[in-house]
């Protein structure tokens, strides 16, 4: 009897019922994905506002995203673990009342002591959410659509970052900043009761069954320690990769609407009405960016360059952010839409490739080595950033060196990564460490 590694011990639905509760859970983590992003941009889009209550410069700013950056750090690769060894259900549950609770706590803030304390409470929460997307991903979704799948979950990102310029901006103006806070975690705390209420695992042996000549069993069956996964020179390089695309991205997502306050004279009106227009592209491009892979998988390419010329492509046009600072507002709006379209198409992808090699016993562990990776780079570069705006370098030295993070990142990929295949037996794994 095959011994279950989730929380349900009964096999999944087949056929057409299959396939619904398969893409009904995809819409479930998308939701998920969403929230937590609206939840982390609550503290950017309405700094403004707080900095009326609690004075924050450049650099305490900048804290306030490594307080939230290193325990996410953290908890990704420590949740990621944890799911593995609880299941996603009940992972997934601790994560997000974790998340939603801290979330809340901003809204009591008094200091900044406060809000430092409670933005590492919420890097803690969140950083279990993509290692728990990975899985539901390897539990029920087949290898040919996982990057549609991952590319669908990874435009919640977009979702709630759309959502929350214009609905963060609709609360400051009638309640007040903290409002925002509280309001956001009580939708957190929805979520929980429709995940609780609508979630079943799948079996290791549904799986097999599931990718049925992509795995075999012995790939499947094999278990994997930390140490080992750690080794795994294919393991480093995509962790090196997220490390230098997420410096990037969390330098985009923490630091815009900073930028657009501070140097395009934008009040909490114009962030409202134009702020969501770069996060609306990044949601598209997760889309498509994964559609994309999934099409050339179909085709008839190998997954290795399925994923990788999708990759690449990404990776190809991140650089136009060099030219923000030179451009009027419009345009650079325009720039930052196309390197926001590029950047969550590369993220949906690169959190794909762990279900496409790994067996499900270590996926959420990989994924959130990945993330780790990923919020490390994040954390390090925010430092950075407040640095050096702090000794007066500008906005335009910060967008020439995030531009060349991408390209970076593909090179080690295409170079050093070997190929993207599907683990199937322990002298393979063997051969990768």
């Amino acid at each position: 009897m095959t011994t279950p590694t989730n929380d349900a011990a009964q096999f999944p639905p087949h056929g057409r019922a299959a396939s619904d509760a398969r893409w009904y859970y995809v819409a479930l983590v998308t939701a998920a994905i969403a929230i937590s992003y609206f939840d982390r941009q609550t503290l950017p889009v309405a700094v403004a506002a707080i900095q009326r209550s609690i004075p924050l410069s450049n650099q305490q700013f900048s804290w306030l995203q490594f307080a939230f950056l290193i325990p996410y750090a953290a908890m990704y690769a420590g949740g990621g673990r944890m799911l593995d060894l609880v299941g996603t259900r009940r992972g997934f549950i601790l994560i997000m009342l974790w998340w939603s609770v801290a979330c809340a706590l901003h809204g009591l803030a008094t200091s900044f002591g406060f809000l430092l304390l409670a933005r590492c409470l919420l890097g803690m929460g969140e950083g279990g959410g993509f290692p728990a997307a990975a899985r539901v991903v390897a539990e029920w979704v087949p290898l040919a659509r996982r990057s549609t799948a991952m590319g669908i979950i990874n435009a919640g990102t977009a979702v709630g970052s759309v959502l929350a310029p214009p609905l963060i901006g609709i609360v400051l103006l009638t309640s007040g900043w903290r409002m925002v806070f509280f309001a956001s975690g009580a939708i957190g705390l929805l979520w929980v009761l429709w995940w609780s209420r609508s979630y079943r695992g799948t079996s290791t042996a549904s799986i097999a069954l599931l990718d049925a000549g992509q795995r075999d069993a012995r790939g499947l069956a094999q278990q994997l320690s930390f140490a080992d996964l750690v080794a795994m020179r294919r393991v480093q390089v995509l962790v090196f990769a997220k490390f230098l695309s997420d410096s990037a991205w969390y330098f985009y997502l923490f630091w815009l609407p900073k930028y657009l306050y501070d140097v395009r004279g934008f009040d909490i009106k114009h962030i409202s009405y134009y702020a969501w227009i770069p996060y609306a592209a990044s949601g598209v491009g997760s889309f498509l960016g994964g559609w994309f892979s999934s099409r050339l998988l179909t085709a008839g390419h190998s997954l290795d360059f399925a994923r990788k010329a999708a990759l690449g492509l990404s990776a190809a046009f991140m650089p136009v952010v060099i030219l923000v600072p030179h451009v009027r507002v419009g345009w650079a709006l325009a720039l930052f839409s196309i390197a926001f379209f590029c950047q969550q198409s590369w993220s949906g992808l690169i959190m794909t490739l762990p279900a496409d090699i790994f067996p499900l016993s270590a996926v959420g562990t990989v994924s959130g080595l990945v993330g780790f990776g990923g919020a490390i780079g994040g954390a390090l570069f925010g430092l950075v950033v407040g640095f050096l705006l702090g000794q007066g370098f500008g906005y335009g030295t910060l967008f020439l060196i995030v531009g060349s993070f991408h390209i970076i990142g593909f090179l080690a990929i295409l170079l050093l990564g070997g190929r993207v295949q599907p683990l199937k037996s322990p002298d393979l794994i063997a051969i990768e460490s």
